[in-house]
């Protein structure tokens, strides 16, 4: 006796789970992304992943932001550290109206000199805080008389508010902090 084997008969597999169902028609099996069901979804994906991109757009814009307006008061502040430990004139020190010169010091500062230097600077050029906000003197003096110290506040606030970055709506207070030595 031959077996079906041999005769050419192949027995038919039967349907597993894994197996896509076939088309009605009969036609070649259809898969689920042909069937309808899927439709859309990839719109829905696709509007997630944009609106979380703008969303981390706006945060990278306002943090660049306040990190700009950061070193402009950085800049604000090496500039009146300049000024007052440049502050003496050569009148003053040529009529004697200035102090002493302490051990090693050539000039010496005061620390009203250099708070006045620094209200003068800031009355001279008011541009100097423009698009700064609330910009504040917290500190002008000299510690060792040689060495102007000027410290400033500010107040930066992110360009873009949207719901990420509303807690800092009202303002981020930024501070700067700088040093010029008088020679």
């Amino acid at each position: 006796m031959t077996g079906h084997a041999e005769r050419g008969w192949r027995r038919a597999a039967a349907p597993t789970r894994a197996d896509p169902p076939a088309d009605p028609d009969g036609g070649a099996p259809t898969g689920d992304a042909r069937d309808g069901r899927e439709s859309g979804q990839i719109m829905l994906l696709t509007s997630a992943f944009v609106a979380f991109a703008l969303l981390l757009v706006t945060v990278v814009v306002s943090a660049t932001q306040v990190h700009l307006e950061r070193k402009r008061l950085f800049d604000l502040a090496d500039a009146l550290a300049l000024t007052a430990a440049d502050s003496m004139t050569h009148e003053t020190f040529y009529r004697g109206d200035a102090d002493r010169p302490e051990q090693g010091a050539v000039l010496t500062l005061s620390d009203a000199q250099i708070r006045t230097d620094v209200q003068e600077y800031l009355g001279r050029h008011p541009d100097a805080v423009a698009g700064l906000h609330g910009v504040r003197v917290v500190g002008a003096s000299t510690p060792d008389g040689r060495t102007a110290e000027v410290s400033l506040v500010a107040v930066a606030r992110p360009a873009m508010v949207t719901w990420v970055t509303q807690l800092w709506s009202d303002g981020i207070i930024v501070r700067a902090e700088s040093r010029a030595r008088a020679w």
